[in-house]
C-alpha cells in the first residue's frame, strides 16, 4: 500500500494558472492523473485498507482532499478579482462526464458557524461564502465526503476560540483533554447532528499540525468519544501500510507541487 493523498484549498484563487489557483490545478491534475494511468479512490477506502477492513487493491490509487469547507468547494462563484470559478465539485463532475472515470474527494470542513462567519471576512471577501447548507446536499450526492477540520481551526484571526487559554494560529497548542474535546469531539458531534445519516470518522489537523499528546494519547484513548478512525497531517509523503493512523500524511497543492509536471514527480516518488 502506497497511496498519495493530494490536498487542495479552494479559497486559493490568486490568478488563473495552476500555480496560483487550486481550481485550475485540480482540473489539470485530474487530466495528469488519468494520463499516468492512475485512478482516484475515496479517502475512506484508503483508511479501510490501512485498518485491515478492506483488501489492499490500491495499486495506482490516488486520493483527493479539500480543506476548510467554503462555498468554493461546491458552488460556482464569481471571484471579485479573478472572475468566474468552477467549483471543485463541478470540476470533478466535468472530469467524470468527459472521461467516465470515477471521482471523489473528501472535504475537511471548519465546523463552527460563528467562526466561519468571521473567517469569511478575515480570509475571503466577506460575501457570506462560508455557510454550510451545501454540506448535507454533498453528503447525499456522494461526490464529496464531509469530514472534520476541527471546530474552529484554532484560527489566529478569531477573537477567541474554543481552546480557551491556548495559543492561536497553531494546533500544536491543543495538548490537553479540555482543548482536544472542544476542538475535536465537539466538531464530530456538530457534524453528525447537522448532516442526516452522518458519522464523522476522519479528521484533518488544522495547519497540518499535530503533537505527541493527540497522536499517542488523546485520539487512540478516546475513540469511543470522538468516533474518528484516522487523522491527517500535511507531512509530504504517501500513506503506507505501516503509517500511524493518527498522523497520516498528505501532499499540499502549491507547496509540494505547482504544476502537472511537478505532480508527476510527486506521484513517482
Amino acid at each position: 500500500m502506497r497511496v498519495p493523498v493530494l490536498t487542495y484549498h479552494s479559497i486559493h484563487v490568486l490568478g488563473h494558472a495552476p500555480a496560483d489557483n487550486d481550481h485550475a490545478a485540480l482540473a489539470a491534475d485530474l487530466a495528469e492523473i488519468r494520463a499516468l494511468g492512475r485512478r482516484i479512490v475515496p479517502l475512506h477506502q484508503v483508511v479501510d485498507v490501512l485498518l485491515g477492513r478492506a483488501p489492499d487493491d490500491l495499486e495506482g490509487a490516488v486520493a483527493l482532499s479539500l480543506d476548510d469547507g467554503s462555498w468554493f468547494d461546491w458552488h460556482d462563484l464569481d471571484h471579485p478579482t479573478c472572475g468566474p470559478q468552477r467549483s471543485m465539485a463541478g470540476i470533478l463532475r466535468d472530469h467524470r462526464a468527459a472521461t467516465g472515470a470515477f471521482v471523489h474527494a473528501t472535504s475537511f470542513v471548519i465546523v463552527s458557524p460563528e467562526a466561519r462567519a468571521i473567517l469569511d471576512r478575515t480570509c475571503m471577501v466577506g460575501r457570506g461564502w462560508w455557510t454550510d447548507a451545501w454540506w448535507p446536499e454533498a453528503a447525499r450526492e456522494g461526490l464529496l465526503a464531509i469530514e472534520s477540520h476541527s471546530f474552529d481551526h484554532n484560527h489566529e484571526t478569531l477573537p477567541e476560540t474554543v481552546a480557551v487559554g491556548k495559543a492561536k494560529g497553531t494546533f500544536r497548542s491543543i495538548d490537553d483533554e479540555a482543548s482536544a474535546r472542544a476542538e475535536i469531539d465537539a466538531a464530530s458531534d456538530w457534524l453528525d447532528a447537522r448532516i442526516p445519516g452522518q458519522r464523522t470518522s476522519l479528521f484533518a489537523y488544522p495547519y497540518g499540525e499535530c503533537n505527541a499528546y493527540l497522536v499517542e494519547d488523546y485520539l487512540p484513548r478516546h475513540e469511543g468519544r470522538h468516533r474518528l478512525r484516522a487523522a491527517f497531517t500535511t507531512d509530504p509523503a504517501p500513506v503506507t501500510g505501516d503509517a500511524n493512523r493518527w498522523a497520516l500524511p498528505r501532499y499540499v497543492c502549491g507547496r509540494d507541487w505547482r504544476s502537472p509536471e511537478e505532480l508527476r514527480r510527486v506521484l513517482a516518488a
